[in-house]
């Protein structure tokens, strides 16, 4: 009731915009549940809110804490929303090696942010995943390994090169 009488306090576009907003948020939270409910995969985890997930609930400063004690309520595997990004937590030292070792391609990939994935459109080593990354690091191990990776020389290439950037530096010294 109080909602209604919250839009009606604000008069016009204002209200327009808050009850609006508020359906959304309605609307996103029940088809969110209901379409975890729908899937059956889900593993259990606390209600959250639309946009804010479980960071109301959540110790920020020391989550690790936070996920201890919810995992005594939901299990060694359980979900929790960092804002609306879904996150699967594992507890323990066998959750996470079995994960790992034996459903390596399920929990394997990384996650990229949106705007890293802006910038380098999934190339490179560092925010690839799967066969691209696989690839990637066959070819870079084996070209190191070429170069001396490991071996007593790659210690005066290395020093070689530095300082043949460092005279590179030198050349622009006072020019910007």
């Amino acid at each position: 009731m109080a909602v209604v009488e919250a839009l009606l306090y604000f008069p016009g576009v204002a209200g327009t915009l808050l009850g609006a907003l508020l359906l959304l948020l309605l609307l996103s939270r029940l088809s969110s549940d209901y379409k975890s409910q729908k899937e059956g995969k889900e593993p259990p985890g606390p209600k959250h809110l639309p946009l804010l997930g479980n960071l109301l609930t959540l110790d920020l400063k020391r989550p690790f804490d936070s996920f201890c004690e919810l995992s005594k309520t939901y299990g060694n595997i359980f979900q929790v929303f960092l804002g609306p990004k879904k996150v699967v937590v594992l507890v323990g030292y066998k959750t996470v090696k079995d994960a790992l070792v034996n459903y390596a391609d399920e929990f394997g990939e990384r996650d990229i942010t949106p705007g890293f994935r802006l910038l380098n459109d999934g190339h490179g080593i560092i925010f690839s995943n799967g066969e691209n990354w696989k690839e990637m690091r066959r070819f870079a191990l084996s070209n190191l390994r070429d170069l001396g990776m490991g071996k007593r020389g790659s210690e005066e290439k290395i020093i070689e090169e530095i300082q043949y950037l460092k005279g590179e530096f030198d050349k622009f010294e006072g020019a910007s």
